[in-house]
């Protein structure tokens, strides 16, 4: 099977398959050519095997930023499984999105240890400071925050992390300070993880 580009105002199919093949599926959806090849390798180095999923799932998410429903048809199909069945994974798991976060994907863990020292202090700033709310991305596409459950790190509560950067011990005064690091107008600060 071979993925073809959709052109601007013509829509084509995404997967070529020979007529009469009854396990053929005809998409229609607007994806560069690339990333369709992209999804595709990232299927075929688990084998386009079902049971890989998740790790599908993590991969595609990693390299293109969220998971829409178009790219859940093209992973479906490759796999061998129901879009339904992906999209219920994709939406069980609060780790998976389809919508794009931002450059900096902010996550304040709400976890037990977290919460009672003052994450929700921390979230409040978080969206004052960013005028946001929680799944929102900001207009200029840089920042976004959602919330965790658990990072691992109750004795650095509260935690948040930027990426993959942890920060311990914040306070609601640190929210700034560690914005900061990542607002366009300060790229050259290199301020130390708190």
């Amino acid at each position: 099977m071979v993925p073809k580009l959709m052109c601007d105002d013509d829509m084509v199919d995404i997967y070529s398959v020979p007529s009469g093949d009854k396990d053929s599926l005809k998409v229609t959806i607007k994806l560069s050519k690339e990333k369709i090849e992209t999804i595709n390798r990232i299927c075929a180095s688990f084998e386009n095997n079902p049971e890989e999923l998740i790790n599908v799932l993590h991969e595609t998410q990693n390299t293109l930023g969220y998971l829409p429903a178009e790219v859940q048809e093209i992973i479906a199909h490759n796999l061998k499984i129901s879009s339904a069945h992906v999209y219920g994974v994709v939406t069980f798991y609060s780790y998976f999105t389809m919508v794009p976060k931002g450059d900096y994907p902010i996550s304040v863990c709400m976890g037990t240890a977290c919460y009672v020292r003052g994450a929700e202090k921390i979230l409040e700033e978080l969206k004052k400071e960013l005028k946001i709310g929680i799944g929102e991305t900001t207009p200029d596409q840089r920042f976004s925050i959602s919330c965790l459950r658990c990072v691992g790190a109750c004795g650095l509560a509260p935690v948040l992390m930027v990426g993959e950067k942890v920060y311990g011990s914040v306070s609601p005064d640190d929210v700034k300070k560690i914005l900061n690091e990542y607002r366009e107008d300060n790229e050259d600060c290199k301020c130390q993880q708190l």
